[in-house]
């Protein structure tokens, strides 16, 4: 029987994913571990933005001093602080609970939900002025608390991974701030649950509205920056399960993944974001130009957004190339949705990228516009169907004419994919537990 030798990226292709080297001779098939360790792995050249320069190396350098295999929060945060700057790896080995005892250990100073409602109720307190009083400076000294507790910085070159395909962390907040070189790879992230969530009377246009703090991961003023195959959710707490109070939803979520600040140099590449609201922006305000201009260049290809309701990403200042993603709308998001948001002085090119919609939902609210900033956006499928998803946007939103040409094309691309295969292709290798 003639011999036949199957190179293991392409059979990786087939299967989804694996972490196996199969060799096929003939009939016969062994499978031999492969031994790889994601931590000396680094982003390859031409691989977005991230690999712009020297590119991102993340720990990869790291002596055998600063490699650490880590069970607790408190072991995390005790690694991200040895050795300062020094490269380093963490390995993250199962989940990993930031809020292990519950909201109950930050609460402070009386803070009291059910008095802080009274208090604040619109029927007694108004809407004219901002919430003031016993109940908010209880709310604020028990926020704090839980501040301090979830919020871990991770510092300059350095490497977390996840431990096999159920390692991650539940509650926390990442902070990748004022640093260089980051990488994070095979994380399930479960996105902080904020346990004391501010009532502005005044907000939502003097009818009120919850507002919450964290991010799951945040990218503060920091350059070359490699986020590949997490999966980032609201995991046990989604925004549906929420109660309402005032008529607005107790909002205890932020964003998945923000890249704010002056940020720049960024891949987000074979990723899963999944059940959420908020999901990213890259800039956080309109009136940051002068952090943000030139900088914010991030890639976002090969991930999956399914749940998600906007900000996909919502884009300021930065050249932002998104390509052969997959988004998938759910039926109960189809009459309140957008993936791309166009803001102020945004430079978005989004290209070769499927989009599953269901039946009903209007395929021009695909785009949201924010701002007049031209972006490009070629060879995208909706439902299997190429569209110009700009002249739809123009034909169907009154008001919202959006122009084309976003005056750049991107270069730092790993391959292109047929937008056509982008589902089955990220369906099968995107994600935690999937790196190929």
């Amino acid at each position: 029987m003639r011999t036949r030798k199957w190179h293991a990226h392409a059979i990786a292709s087939l299967i989804g994913c694996t972490s196996l080297v199969l060799a096929v001779t003939g009939t016969s098939a062994q499978a031999q571990a492969q031994g790889r360790d994601l931590g000396r792995e680094i982003l390859a050249p031409n691989d977005g933005w991230a690999s712009e320069g020297a590119g991102t190396t993340g720990g990869a350098a790291a002596d055998a001093e600063h490699v650490y295999t880590v069970t607790t929060w408190a072991e995390f945060k005790a690694a991200l602080k040895d050795g300062g700057d020094a490269p380093k790896i963490i390995k993250v080995k199962g989940m990993i609970d930031a809020v292990s005892q519950g909201c109950e250990a930050f609460v402070t100073g009386g803070y009291d939900l059910q008095q802080y409602l009274k208090d604040y109720d619109p029927a007694v307190y108004g809407n004219d002025k901002v919430a003031m009083g016993p109940q908010e400076d209880a709310r604020v000294a028990s926020a704090a608390n839980q501040d301090s507790e979830i919020k871990a910085n991770i510092p300059s070159n350095t490497t977390i991974v996840g431990v096999g395909k159920d390692s991650g962390i539940l509650g926390g907040s990442l902070q990748i701030k004022g640093v260089s070189n980051v990488i994070m790879r095979n994380l399930t992230i479960e996105a902080p649950l904020d346990c004391f969530p501010k009532w502005d009377p005044t907000d939502d246009n003097n009818t009120g509205n919850w507002n919450s703090e964290y991010d799951a991961v945040v990218v503060y003023g920091t350059d070359h920056v490699w986020l590949d195959h997490n999966t980032f959710t609201d995991g046990r707490y989604p925004d549906s399960e929420r109660p309402v109070y005032f008529g607005k939803v107790f909002q205890q979520h932020d964003g998945l993944t923000d890249i704010v600040r002056g940020s720049t140099y960024v891949t987000v590449s074979w990723n899963r974001f999944e059940n959420h609201d908020k999901n990213m922006l890259i800039g956080n305000s309109d009136s940051t130009a002068a952090l943000d201009a030139g900088k914010l260049k991030v890639t976002m290809h090969h991930n999956r957004f399914e749940g998600i309701l906007q900000r996909s990403p919502r884009v300021r200042f930065g050249q932002v190339d998104v390509y052969n993603n997959h988004y998938v709308v759910t039926e109960e998001q189809k009459d309140d949705f957008y993936i791309f948001g166009v803001g102020i002085s945004s430079q978005l090119h989004a290209s070769d990228n499927a989009i599953s919609l269901p039946a009903g939902a209007s395929v021009g609210k695909v785009l949201k516009k924010w701002n007049e900033s031209p972006l490009t956006a070629e060879n995208n499928y909706v439902n299997g169907k190429l569209t110009d998803l700009i002249a739809v946007h123009n034909a169907e939103i009154p008001g919202e004419t959006l122009q084309s040409g976003a005056g750049w094309t991107p270069t730092l691309r790993s391959k292109v994919d047929p937008p056509q295969a982008v589902p089955g292709i990220v369906g099968h290798r995107a994600g935690a537990g999937k790196v190929c």
